[in-house]
């Protein structure tokens, strides 16, 4: 393992409250070019047992203190090339537990540009401004103490002049005193109002409306949940809102004054100083430490919207997958037709057709699609819930109940979100070239159905719809987040080797777009794959890809390990268990009570890796080899005679599913092309901090209409409504290794 620096994974294990071990044996792992799932999955012992959030946590987090201990260094080395390195500032340089404090220390002496100290330094005012700082007792009059700088020559024509010269240059020092900034800066954490206001000119203008929740709202900065505090950002930069950050300075000019002002001072000198404090603070403090703020406060807001993003990702990824059965798959539409696609039970297109149902040609169509689907033999049909989705399945189901389609079939809606973006994506030319657009999406529905997670990984997560803001936060850290979520998910599911598409592959853990091609051009020569061992043969897969990715592909084939989760480097292991049961390896692997009678302990190898949280993973693969996560699929079930927002009255009680999960509240899709929201107040009956206690996207539940507003499209729903008071909130949903969300009202 390789070496790592210890002071850094000190660091980082204390400020992340981790244990430093773990740490120090994560960021080896890292170094040498392992991957966070690979470590999480197969180096527990090593770690702790560290999840993948911890490591991911310890790999960004790394990058935090090597970016600070980075500019430290700059820091005290420009401090010695100035001459100005004390030993005092060196220590509270070396001190400094962020950055802020550090560039605090480091203001006084940085190179700035051109201010108005500057340029009274420049004309000499330096003496009269340290006089101005010491405030030594002094007979003299402010006319006399400015006397001799008085000079037309260095634009200095009168006393005033000078005053406000010496006062430019106390103002800079004072505000550039690091105690000064930290106290201030503090009182901004504490106290700061975030202030919300129609820009100026803007009060009646039309496009306010849609801040018309936010305008004149005042708060406390600190706790301004995260959406209000970007809805104020992005109306501000639509030039629609004014936002600031109030602070009483009051109590802020007495604490300025009580680090400057002396006893004793001469009274002209007790003005002068005022006057250079009030500037202080008003033209530097201020405005720098409220930019500061706000910059925290964004910055907070993008870390808790891309969290709540990457959450619902999660969810939405893991969505349970109706499985390898084949479909029928109709994208809706009203004058266009709707577009049908019979796939089979591994995604592929076996024939398709164009059907015009809601044109009055309803008859023509419902014969097209009953002798469609008989030929094609589904087991489900897929309905995007676009346009004419809810329409389109009531045409289906009334073909249904008059006999013409099986009545067993389990008819779908579908989420279509991001569905036209693959369409038109390279990666659907590339899979469907000789479709058009339309029916792509037709394909693309159906796939959905049969496995969520391979179909949606094609498509930048960021138009699937479960963001909040998304378009506000930070890109980079946003996009760098959900790649995260989709290497995790994708690579605790595990995949097919010899079905998986190549941007299912790109994120398995060590290999990426290059060699995901490479095993796609290998399956498509050589055939499929017959065991794991076989991709060392594929060209540039070397030994560190091999070793990362191998354990989290399936090959249903020669060796029986190799369908499940079990990597290559612990298949002796297995082969010593199956020897001291007696029995061979494929009667060890999938017999769960031979697999209960293993002695765990007699295969302990510490020396190797080999510990307790590896043979228990071992031992729960035998017991059932390559196991899903993904709970069993449900059919959320409309009601059929609530189609459109009109149908919808307070006081209804209807089936939906979780489309997005924000931080106030839940937004449920009932069938009417228009999702409700469920405000966070509305979700229990209990106080809900975080809405993702309670549900979670793609969640079956059922809601209670409490308001519709047609004119604004909008629907107030609750789930606590359907709630017994003090009735106990659990999950109906199995638990699975993701770790168990409570559910509310579960369908029945």
């Amino acid at each position: 393992m390789a070496s790592v620096d210890s002071h850094r994974a000190l660091l980082v294990a204390r400020e992340l409250n981790l244990p430093v071990a773990g740490v120090g044996s994560t960021l080896a792992l890292l170094a040498e070019g392992a991957t966070v799932p690979f470590i999480s999955r197969y180096r527990k012992e090593a770690t702790g047992g560290l999840d993948d959030e911890a490591i991911s946590r310890i790999a960004a987090h790394a990058k935090v203190v090597d970016t600070r201990e980075d500019r430290r260094e700059s820091i005290l080395s420009s401090l010695k090339e100035q001459g100005v390195l004390t030993p005092a500032l060196e220590q509270a340089v070396k001190n400094a537990a962020t950055l802020s404090v550090l560039e605090d220390l480091y203001l006084p002496f940085r190179p700035k540009r051109r201010t108005r100290a500057m340029t009274a330094r420049e004309r000499g005012l330096q003496p009269l401004a340290d006089v101005l700082l010491a405030q030594a007792p002094s007979s003299l009059s402010r006319e006399a103490l400015a006397a001799p700088y008085v000079s037309d020559e260095k634009s200095l024509p009168d006393v005033d002049a000078v005053w406000a010269g010496a006062r430019d240059i106390v103002a800079e020092q004072v505000a550039e005193r690091p105690e000064l900034r930290a106290a201030i800066r503090q009182r901004f954490v504490e106290d700061a109002q975030l202030v919300v206001e129609a820009a100026r000119g803007k009060s009646k203008a039309p496009e306010l409306a849609k801040f018309a929740d936010h305008v004149g709202r005042k708060e406390r900065a600190s706790q301004a949940p995260s959406h209000r505090v970007l809805a104020a950002e992005r109306g501000e930069a639509e030039g629609l809102l004014k936002v600031s950050l109030e602070l009483d300075e009051a109590p802020v000019r007495g604490l300025l004054r009580q680090a400057v002002v002396k006893r004793g001072a001469a009274p002209v000198l007790q003005k002068e100083l005022d006057l250079a404090l009030d500037d202080a603070l008003t033209r530097l403090l201020l405005p720098a430490l409220e930019r500061d703020r706000r910059r925290e406060l964004k910055e907070r807001a993008d870390l808790d919207a891309i969290t709540v993003f990457a959450r619902n990702l999660t969810d939405l990824l893991l969505a349970p997958p109706l499985g390898g059965k084949p479909v029928v798959a109709i994208d809706p539409g009203l004058r266009t037709g709707c577009k049908v696609a019979a796939l089979d039970a591994r995604g592929g297109v076996e024939a398709q057709l164009t059907i015009y149902p809601h044109t009055g040609h309803e008859a023509e169509a419902g014969a097209q699609l009953a002798a469609f689907v008989t030929k094609a033999k589904p087991v489900a049909i897929a309905i995007g819930n676009g346009t004419a989705g809810r329409e389109t399945e009531l045409f289906v189901k009334k073909l249904q109940s008059g006999g013409f389609i099986a009545k067993e079939l389990k008819v779908v809606s579908v989420s279509e979100a991001g569905a036209s973006v693959y369409s038109a994506s390279e990666v659907a030319r590339e899979e469907l070239p000789t479709l058009d657009v339309t029916l792509r999406g037709a394909v693309s529905i159906g796939r959905r159905l049969q496995d969520p997670l391979a179909e949606l990984v094609k498509i930048d997560p960021k138009s699937i719809g479960v963001g909040q803001y998304q378009h506000d936060v930070d890109q980079t850290a946003l996009a760098e987040s959900l790649d995260r979520v989709v290497e995790t998910v994708v690579n605790r599911v595990g995949v097919d080797l010899n079905t998986a598409s190549p941007t299912l592959l790109r994120a398995i853990a060590g290999l990426g777009p290059q060699l995901a091609q490479a095993i796609v051009a290998y399956r498509a020569e050589h055939g499929a794959f017959e065991t794991r061992a076989q991709l060392k043969k594929v060209p540039r897969l070397g030994a560190r890809a091999f070793e990362q990715c191998a354990g989290f592909l399936r090959v249903s084939g020669k060796e029986p390990l190799d369908a499940s989760a079990v990597h290559p480097e612990r298949y002796d292991v297995v082969n010593r268990m199956a020897k001291d049961l007696g029995v061979t390896r494929q009667a060890l692997v999938g017999n769960a009570s031979l697999a209960r009678r293993i002695e765990v302990q007699r295969y302990l190898d510490p020396e190797n890796g080999l510990g307790l949280p590896t043979l228990n993973d071992i031992i729960a693969e035998l017991e059932k080899p390559g196991r899903d996560p993904r709970a069993e699929f449900v059919e959320v079930g409309f009601d059929p005679n609530i189609t459109e927002l009109s149908h919808v009255k307070p006081g209804q009680v209807l089936n939906g599913v979780v489309t997005n999960v924000a931080a106030f509240g839940a937004f449920v899709d009932i069938g009417v092309h228009q999702d409700g929201l469920v405000h966070v107040s509305e979700l229990a009956n209990r106080f809900v901090k975080d809405p993702a206690e309670v549900v979670k996207v793609g969640q079956r539940v059922k809601v209670k209409v409490l308001q519709v507003d047609e004119a604004r499209r909008r629907i107030a729903l609750s789930l606590k409504a359907l709630q017994p008071a003090g009735a106990p909130q659990t999950s109906s949903a199995p638990a699975s290794k993701f770790g168990n969300v409570p559910r509310f009202a579960p369908l029945k």
